[in-house]
This record gives C-alpha cells, sequence and structure tokens, in this order.
C-alpha cells in the first residue's frame, strides 16, 4: 500500500528525549517500510527514516528556539499532505483534529490515531460535527469519553522487539520515568520510595506549564539521599535505566490514553506498580506483568509481593502483545477496510 503518516512537529521522529507519540509514529512508519508498503512520512527534518521523508519544518520545534507560532507549521504541513493527497492509498495522521476540515474535502481514504486525554468537555461539538472522521483509539478506555465518535478501531501501541534487552537480573532501585507532572504524580512515587526504603531513580522532563508544580512539591522532596533526579535521559540510556530497575512506578492521577513506558519496562523483564486508571487494565496484567494498586498502601503492600512475579513472563507478554510487528499488522488491517470501504462506494454496492 501507498501510505502516509503525518506526525507532529513538536518533536522528531523518532524523538531525541521525550515524545511518546512521534515515538510510536516512528516504531509503525519503520514496521510498515519493513513489511514493504510505500511509506511517506511528514515530520520535522531532522527525523531520521527508512520512508520517504517530507520534512514540513526545520526541525522539531520543541529544540527550536526561533519557533513562535506553532500551528502555523502544522497547517502548512497539512496543506502538502492534502496537495498530494491523491499519490496515497491511505493517510494516517496523528495530529489530533487539526486536519478534519481538510479530509472532509479530499476522496483519499484517511484515518486518525488519536494520542492524548478526551475527557476535555471542548471535544464533545467538535466531534459530533465531524463524526464523518474515521478515528482509532489507543486503549478502549481511551473512548469512553467520546462514544458518538466514529471509533473503526481500537490499536494498542508497540515496540519493535528488539528494541530492548531482556534483563533477568533486577537492580536495587525503583524507576520512575516519562514527565514531572501533577497527573503523572512523581510525589506518589518519592512517597512509596521512603516507605519501603527503596532508592528511587527519576528520570523525566519539566515542561514550562508543569515548573510551578516541580519546583513547590516535587523539587523539596528530592532532598532525601533515597531520591536521585536525573532529569530528561535519549532513548539510548533507556534500556540500562528501565532493565535495571526492580520495579517501575507509574502512579498516574489521570485517564491514562495509553501509557508507553509500561510495555517499555515490560520489553526489559521489569514489572510495574501501577495505580488504577484509564488504560491501565488493558495494558496491565494484574499479578503476572505488575500490580494495579488504588492508594499508596496498597502501593506498599504490592511492592512486598515483587518477588512473586516473574521476568521472563513480564517479557513474555511483552512478545505476545506489545510488538510494533503487532502493531503495523492491526493498522493495515484498518486501512484496508477503509480503502474496501471506498471501493464499495465508487462501484455502488455500499450497503
Amino acid at each position: 500500500m501507498r501510505i502516509a503518516q503525518v506526525a507532529p512537529l513538536f518533536e522528531s521522529v523518532p524523538p531525541k528525549y521525550y515524545g511518546g507519540t512521534e515515538r510510536v509514529v516512528s516504531y509503525l512508519t519503520e514496521e510498515l517500510v519493513r513489511q514493504g508498503h510505500d511509506v511517506t512520512l511528514f515530520a520535522s527534518g531532522d527525523s531520521i527514516t527508512e520512508a520517504k521523508l517530507v520534512a514540513a519544518s526545520r526541525r522539531s520545534l520543541r529544540l527550536d528556539k526561533h519557533c513562535v507560532d506553532q500551528i502555523a507549521h502544522h497547517v502548512l504541513m497539512l496543506e502538502r499532505v492534502v496537495q498530494r493527497a491523491s499519490s496515497f492509498d491511505v493517510i494516517h495522521y496523528h495530529v489530533d483534529y487539526l486536519h478534519f476540515p481538510y479530509s472532509r474535502r479530499h476522496a483519499t481514504p484517511h484515518l486518525t490515531t488519536l494520542h492524548g486525554r478526551l475527557d476535555i468537555p471542548d471535544l464533545k461539538p467538535l466531534y459530533r460535527e465531524f463524526r464523518d472522521m474515521p478515528v482509532a483509539s489507543i486503549s478502549d478506555a481511551q473512548r469512553e469519553p467520546l462514544p458518538s465518535a466514529n471509533w473503526i478501531g481500537t490499536v494498542h501501541h508497540g515496540l519493535p522487539a528488539d528494541l530492548y534487552g531482556f534483563h533477568a537480573e533486577p537492580g536495587d532501585y525503583l524507576a520512575f520515568i516519562g514527565r514531572v507532572a501533577p497527573e503523572k504524580r512523581v510525589d506518589r512515587a518519592i512517597q512509596i520510595a521512603k516507605r519501603v526504603g527503596m532508592p528511587l531513580k527519576i528520570a523525566a522532563k519539566v515542561d514550562a506549564i508543569d515548573r510551578d508544580y516541580f519546583e513547590n512539591v516535587v523539587e523539596p522532596m528530592l532532598r532525601d539521599p533515597l531520591i536521585e533526579y536525573l532529569g530528561e535521559i535519549g532513548e539510548g540510556e533507556k534500556e540500562e535505566f528501565l532493565g535495571n530497575a526492580r520495579v517501575l512506578l507509574f502512579p498516574i492521577d489521570w485517564p491514562e490514553p495509553f501509557g508507553l513506558v509500561m510495555i517499555e519496562a515490560m520489553a526489559c523483564g521489569t514489572p510495574v506498580i501501577a495505580f488504577r486508571g484509564g488504560s491501565v487494565p488493558e495494558v496491565l496484567d494484574d499479578g503476572v506483568t505488575g500490580f494495579i494498586v488504588d492508594d499508596l498502601d496498597d502501593a506498599v503492600a504490592a511492592m512486598r509481593r515483587v518477588g512473586e512475579l516473574s521476568r521472563r513472563r513480564c517479557r513474555d507478554v511483552f512478545e505476545d502483545r506489545f510488538t510494533a510487528t503487532r502493531m503495523a499488522s492491526d493498522y493495515v488491517d484498518l486501512y484496508s477496510a477503509l480503502s474496501e470501504t471506498k471501493q464499495r462506494r465508487m462501484t455502488g454496492t455500499a450497503e
């Protein structure tokens, strides 16, 4: 198939540091190329891919100190996608709803994967208006706030099977990785570490919008000798960080759309202790790849049971459920269904 992948421009594909959506787009794009598809990637100019790259900005916008208006770059990219729409069998968007007015006005089959939270009241009238736009969720839980959207499937994220190696023997620390943000609750991770008396390593970035939370809530807690704040780490450092951890702590306080770091930990053989919310019960097998908890007391109790979990089993579940090969195959099924629907409409055989 001739497939266009349209990525956000905030980070490169793959991102140099944090960037879940762009990372998933990279894994999907490279796997589709490997499977023999003709793939064009619309992304920032510093992206690295085996697909045909159409650079929609000079570099990733988050790292471009000269960029003031990020939306301007996305609008220009979407115009370029639409100009070339007839050369693709399907266009796969990862930029939320920005392209909806464009996509209504061309005939090429398209799909939008929604990567973020959807429990936002402002979204309801928008998706009512654009209920003809086919969308995919990254978990069944993610779609619950918008049941009337035109959902055509759920595709869980996947990683290349060889991206992270299996670590059979755990280290002596707990791990937290991602963003320092109120909804990610690194403060809970610190409390858990202190209560069980284990070192905690925090590898996380602080966005400008979360600076107040970091300075007023988290930073004072970093003075404990058990807590080590590493800042943001790159892809090349992630396997060692996750694979050598005893447990990944995922103490969220929001409706998590997916939680990519959970399957990254599983790929390394590291179990996860996660607070119940959003996709967590879909991704984590309670008592197999980790424990799902409801409060701090539960989390502390779960830490005492980590020895019951098999690191090999964590890796096996990853290989069974969360590889990029499976993710790409699921999306190809959706692409094919969209193309077949278009063909039926063109021949007048649509039901």
